[in-house]
C-alpha cells in the first residue's frame, strides 16, 4: 500500500506533525492510531432540521464500527445539510453550495477515505459533486426510506396523499381534525420519503452507480439491516483506500449509462436527470441529456419499453410499478421493496462487495476487473 494522503500531517516528525497530532490527541485519540493506519472521513449531513436525515448520528456510529474493524481510523464531520421540507425557498438553490463544502472539507483535512451519508433530496447529488472533485475513495450510504404511512386502514405515501387529503378538507369531506392526526401517520418512522421523489430516486442511483453496497436503496431505515450496511460500508471503505479505487475509476461512462437506464425503469425522479449530469460534468464525463430515454425526462409509468444501451442490465424485473412516483402512479412504496430481496443491477464497475450476511441476497454479481462486485 503507497503511502497515505493523512500521514503528510500525521507522519511528520517536527513541529508541523507535533502541531496536528498533539490537537488531536485533546480528545483522547491513543498515539498508535497515527501510526498510518487509513483515516476515514465519515461525511455527516446530520441535522434535526432535515428530518429525512435526523437520525444520522446513530448511523455513523455503525460505520465507525466497521471502520474500526478493519482497521481504520474513523473521523466524523459535518456539512452543509438541505432540508427539502424546511429550507427556503428551496434546497436546490443550495446544492451547489453545499457541494462546495463537502469538496474543501475533504480536500482539507488529513482523509484517505470517505463515507458520505447522504438521505434527503438534494443532500446525495451535492455531496457525491464535492467528493467527485477530490478524487478519494468513497462510498455512499443512505439513511433508508421511512415506513408506508397509514391512516384510516389505507396506505399514505410521503406527501402524495397531502394533496388528496387536502382537496377532501377543502370541500368538507374530511374534517379537521382528522387532517391534523394524518400528520403523524404519513410521517410514523425516522428515513426519508418512501415513495419515488428525489431522495429515493436518488439513492437509487447511488446503488446504480456502484457508489454503495447492495441494497442501500431500499432498506428502510428503521430495519436493523440499515446499520449492518452502514457497519459494512465502514469495513469496505478501508479495503478501498488499500486498494487505491479512487471514484474517478467507478464513476465512468458505463456507470452512468447503468443509472440512466435505471432511472427509466424505476419511473424515478426527473431530478435524476439534472444531478447525473451535473456529478457527470465533476468526474469529467460528457453526459448529454439526449442520452436519457424520455420516462426519465417526463416520468412516465415503470413499466415502459424502452431501447437505450443493449449491454445494460433491463432492470424493469427488479423496479417495475415498485414506488408511488410525484404523480400517484404505481401500487407500492420502498418499504415493500427490501422484504423480497430488491437490489438494482449493478454496473460493469462498482466498490462494493456482495453484502452476503443479508439473508434476503440469493446471489453475488460476477467479479469486476477493477474492484470486488457489487
Amino acid at each position: 500500500m503507497k503511502t497515505l494522503r493523512s500521514q503528510e500531517w500525521f507522519g511528520r516528525k517536527e513541529r508541523d506533525g507535533f502541531i496536528y497530532r498533539s490537537w488531536m490527541k485533546n480528545q483522547g485519540w491513543p498515539a498508535d492510531l497515527f501510526d498510518g493506519r487509513p483515516v476515514i472521513g465519515i461525511c455527516n449531513t446530520w441535522s434535526e432540521l432535515t428530518p429525512c436525515n435526523a437520525h444520522f448520528r446513530d448511523l455513523a456510529e455503525f460505520v465507525k464500527r466497521g471502520v474500526w474493524q478493519a482497521g481504520g481510523f474513523p473521523l466524523e464531520f459535518p456539512v452543509m445539510s438541505l432540508g427539502e421540507t424546511q429550507l427556503r425557498p428551496t434546497a436546490m438553490l443550495f446544492r451547489n453550495l453545499a457541494s462546495m463544502d463537502v469538496e474543501e472539507s475533504i480536500r482539507g483535512n488529513p482523509i484517505d477515505g470517505v463515507v458520505l451519508l447522504m438521505g434527503c433530496d438534494k443532500t446525495t447529488p451535492s455531496l457525491l459533486m464535492g467528493a467527485a472533485s477530490c478524487d478519494l475513495p468513497t462510498i455512499g450510504i443512505s439513511g433508508g426510506p421511512m415506513l408506508s404511512g397509514k391512516f384510516h386502514g389505507q396506505e399514505l405515501g410521503s406527501g402524495t396523499g397531502l394533496w388528496q387529503m387536502t382537496d377532501q378538507l377543502r370541500a368538507g369531506k374530511m374534517k379537521i381534525e382528522d387532517y391534523r392526526e394524518a400528520e403523524s401517520c404519513m410521517h410514523r418512522s425516522k428515513g426519508h420519503c418512501m415513495t419515488m421523489g428525489t431522495a429515493s430516486t436518488m439513492a437509487c442511483m447511488v446503488e446504480a452507480l456502484g457508489m454503495s453496497m447492495p441494497g442501500n436503496a431500499a432498506i428502510p431505515a428503521v430495519d436493523a439491516r440499515r446499520n449492518t450496511l452502514a457497519q459494512m460500508t465502514g469495513r469496505r471503505i478501508v479495503e478501498m483506500v488499500k486498494e487505491d479505487l479512487c471514484i474517478s475509476k467507478i464513476l465512468r461512462r458505463e456507470a452512468f449509462e447503468n443509472a440512466i437506464v435505471a432511472n427509466a425503469a424505476i419511473g424515478g425522479s426527473t431530478n435524476a436527470v439534472i444531478h447525473l449530469i451535473a456529478l457527470a460534468g465533476r468526474i469529467g464525463v460528457p453526459l448529454h441529456l439526449s442520452l436519457f430515454p424520455v420516462s426519465s425526462i417526463f416520468n412516465l409509468p415503470a413499466n415502459i419499453s424502452w431501447k437505450i444501451f443493449s449491454t445494460r442490465v433491463d432492470c424493469r424485473q427488479f423496479f417495475a410499478n415498485l414506488a408511488k412516483p410525484a404523480c400517484c402512479v404505481g401500487k407500492h412504496s420502498l418499504q415493500t421493496a427490501r422484504p423480497s430481496g430488491t437490489t438494482l443491477p449493478p454496473p460493469t464497475v462498482g466498490i462494493a462487495k456482495s453484502f452476503t450476511n443479508s439473508p434476503s441476497h440469493s446471489k453475488q454479481a460476477p467479479e469486476s476487473p477493477s474492484c470486488a462486485a457489487i
